[in-house]
């Protein structure tokens, strides 16, 4: 079974693997074929085994098998809405974010001494 710890040191590519493993094995626990698999999510059979070994497949596919193993619910374990931070709400006056900002660039802070005023 493939280890659930931190993800953060893997690359790209272990990830694609691991997700693709995943799949195969919830393909194969709920006895489809990647015939039947690839039919229902409107995908060819090249490219679900391309998905399942973590060979190149494109995010469409990868959304398309989700849906057709009825999992897309999971998702929004993937990317977290950001929207549910109540301490954030407080800070903006309940405001959401707009848009970014870039750190300031230019001046570099001016370094406290002691003895400064400042």
């Amino acid at each position: 079974m493939a280890d659930i710890g931190d993800q953060s040191f893997k690359s790209a590519e272990a990830l694609a693997s691991d997700i693709g493993s995943k799949l195969e094995r919830l393909r194969l626990s709920r006895n489809v074929t990647q015939t039947d698999l690839a039919r229902d999510a409107g995908i060819s059979e090249r490219t679900l085994r391309r998905l399942e070994s973590g060979d190149g497949a494109t995010l469409d596919s990868l959304l398309r098998v989700l849906l057709a193993l009825k999992i897309a619910q999971n998702l929004d374990l993937l990317v977290p809405d950001p929207r549910v931070r109540p301490i954030e709400r407080v800070r903006t006056g309940g405001t959401e974010r707009q848009r970014s900002r870039s750190a300031k660039s230019g001046q570099a802070p001016k370094q406290w001494q002691w003895g400064s005023t400042e």
